[in-house]
């Protein structure tokens, strides 16, 4: 590992109270064996200790500022003390946290963008406890994507993709109920979203020409107009814009044969029109090691796709596979980033 040329990844502490530590402890346990990049935390470091201590777990926990992670990173876990502290309590959320989490991801997101780090990688929240002491966004997308714009002064769109070995998969609508999906969706917001995923495929996969397959919306992308006319009206022209813009789209695609083998084989991802229909086969094809991105954003920003799982929380049975996974990730867009900058 080069340090003149890598950076270490910043990993905000999530929900204290949930598998958060638990998966970045093992993470950092397991390092030699999964090959993990160097990262370093920003938490509490007495409770990252008494979590490894009630887990039994022989990890060596160190303060330190980012800069000298990566030095530390082969003999013990590198943490960034908040200035925030946690209750000790372990499973049950507390509003007491909130001021250290979203601290947490405040610095994390600081860090990237100052060149401290060359990723964040967040462990999960829990969005009840964040909403009672006043938090006011609806969930880490879009609190990543106003810090953002604090740092830049420019609008951004974030864009929510599910990666995983077999498949990346985009919902262009996402946590919105599914009756108001034909009223949110729009030929503008498709190609919007198509054109951020295809910029960020090509600057942060390493894809030199990214291939997206564009779902229909209605069953068999409207059966000609006799299963809904959107798929003709709103769809269709989206993927001609984008055609014409040089992207290679094609669609609108019949959702029920985008995802068995073949057809994955022809795109490089699946652009979907609503939550469930990206979703569903994303976390059927890799449960366990895909991984969120949010794209669109000025930093790269990875995440475990599972949630804070407060009953698993101190157990020692919670996985640290996706986490892993989103460590790589996060280290591999970097790596694509400084290329495509060199470039």
């Amino acid at each position: 590992m080069n340090a003149a040329s890598t950076l270490p990844l910043a990993v905000s502490i999530g929900d204290p109270a949930g598998i958060g530590p638990d998966v970045i402890l093992k993470s950092w346990l397991t390092r030699d064996e999964t090959g993990a990049p160097p990262f370093y935390v920003i938490a509490d470091p007495d409770r990252l200790r008494d979590r490894a201590d009630e887990m039994r777990l022989d990890v060596s926990v160190r303060t330190c500022d980012a800069d000298d992670a990566i030095g530390l990173f082969g003999d013990a876990l590198p943490v960034v003390p908040l200035e925030a502290k946690f209750t000790a309590a372990i499973g049950a959320p507390d509003t007491a946290n909130a001021a250290g989490i979203i601290e947490s991801i405040d610095r994390a997101v600081g860090d990237a963008m100052a060149g401290r780090a060359g990723a964040v990688v967040t462990a999960p929240i829990a969005k009840k406890p964040l909403y009672e002491a006043g938090f006011r966004y609806p969930g880490h997308t879009e609190y990543l994507a106003a810090l953002a714009e604090q740092h830049t002064g420019q609008a951004i769109r974030p864009v929510m993709m599910l990666a995983g070995p077999k498949l990346r998969a985009v919902p262009v609508t996402i946590h919105i109920p599914l009756r108001d999906v034909f009223e949110a969706l729009t030929t503008g917001l498709i190609v919007e979203t198509c054109r951020i995923v295809h910029d960020d495929l090509a600057r942060r996969f390493g894809i030199t020409r990214p291939r997206l397959a564009v779902a229909g919306l209605n069953p068999h992308a409207g059966e000609g107009g006799a299963l809904g006319h959107e798929d003709d009206d709103v769809v269709r022209p989206a993927v001609e814009q984008l055609r014409n813009l040089g992207i290679d789209a094609h669609g609108p695609l019949p959702a029920d044969t985008m995802f068995h083998d073949r057809a994955r084989a022809g795109y490089d991802a699946a652009i979907c029109m609503y939550h469930d229909q990206a979703l569903i086969p994303a976390k059927a094809l890799g449960f366990d090691d895909s991984v969120n991105v949010t794209l669109g954003l000025p930093f790269i920003r990875t995440s475990p796709d599972h949630g804070t799982a407060f009953d698993l929380a101190g157990t020692g049975k919670a996985l640290p596979d996706s986490f892993i996974a989103a460590l790589h990730m996060a280290a591999e867009m970097a790596a694509h980033s400084r290329r495509a900058k060199a470039a």
